[in-house]
């Protein structure tokens, strides 16, 4: 926990977090009653993107914990044997495996169009977050004091996650689930990137005894602090998007509204030419104002 060694996935986590947010935010305004949730985000020109950029961390994640971080630069003893000072670089290292082996099933899925393949790679992405969650409970029970406090926290909001991301294989038509678990991944994977004992080692240097509880409290209310800033960031980002949207909804439906003005137009009137040439005028100008609506992100 005192390095930033063990938590690079923290920051990817934490735009993954964002980039979900802010995508399900925007394919929910965009369409309210016909929203269903993608497990990942297609981007277009690169429609794996977002799983390549997840293998590609959760393998520099691999590296740092295995090779980078130790002294020897190198994951074993010389007998072969797991060096007992190390393990954590290997709970922290099959984190950032079972995440590559979710992204490497999506795509797979994806690319053999199998059917139900957003179920399966939702179901996938649970195990990962399943395995964290108990690696964290495991990797927990030899810590105490503000890091074993930390853990204990840490192991609330990956069970948030797992809970949502389950939900969502059953639900995948609620926003609310989506949202839930997309802020679940900015405001406690995000976290990580941070090493949260610093602020309390400042204030309590190796907390003991008595000292302990003082400095635990101060890590609660951190935690606190955290999530709080979490949720404002999740209501204004909501309302934000909300007023922008806002006249690409109306856009759309001015669009419509024209377009079958013009329909009825020419269909009562086909012997007068000027009303058809205003009906086609006004498809015309409908169909325009239907193009210049936003671009959407293309979905699996």
């Amino acid at each position: 926990m005192g390095t930033l060694v063990g938590h690079v996935p923290g920051v990817g986590f934490l735009v993954v977090g964002l980039w979900h947010l802010y995508n399900h935010t925007r394919l929910f305004l965009l369409r309210p009653r016909s929203y269903v949730a993608p497990v990942w985000f297609p981007v277009r020109g690169a429609r794996h993107l977002e799983l390549i950029l997840v293998i590609a961390g959760a393998a520099a994640s691999i590296l740092m914990e295995l090779v980078v971080g130790p002294a020897r630069h190198h994951p074993f003893d010389r007998d072969g044997a797991v060096p007992g000072d190390h393990l954590h670089n290997f709970e922290h290292a099959s984190i950032s495996l079972a995440l590559l082996v979710y992204a490497a099933a999506a795509i797979r899925l994806d690319r053999a169009r199998a059917p139900r393949r957003d179920a399966v790679a939702q179901l996938a992405a649970a195990a990962a977050f399943a395995q964290e969650l108990m690696l964290f409970h495991l990797h927990s029970a030899d810590h105490v004091g503000v890091e074993g406090q930390y853990h204990l926290l840490l192991q609330g909001v990956a069970a948030v996650t797992l809970a949502a991301t389950a939900l969502g294989v059953a639900a995948p038509p609620s926003f609310a689930v989506s949202l839930v678990q997309s802020a679940s991944l900015v405001r406690g994977h995000g976290r990580r990137a941070v090493d949260a004992r610093a602020p309390a080692e400042r204030v309590l240097p190796e907390p003991r005894g008595r000292a302990r509880a003082p400095a635990k409290a101060l890590v609660n209310l951190q935690f606190s602090w955290y999530l709080s800033a979490t949720v404002a960031l999740v209501v204004v980002l909501y309302l934000r998007m909300c007023s922008l949207y806002k006249e690409s909804r109306r856009s759309r439906s001015m669009c419509r509204w024209s377009m079958e003005m013009a329909m009825e137009t020419i269909d009562g009137d086909d012997d007068d030419d000027k009303d058809v040439e205003a009906a086609k005028g006004a498809a015309a100008a409908a169909r325009a104002l239907g193009e210049s609506r936003p671009m959407e992100v293309s979905r699996p």
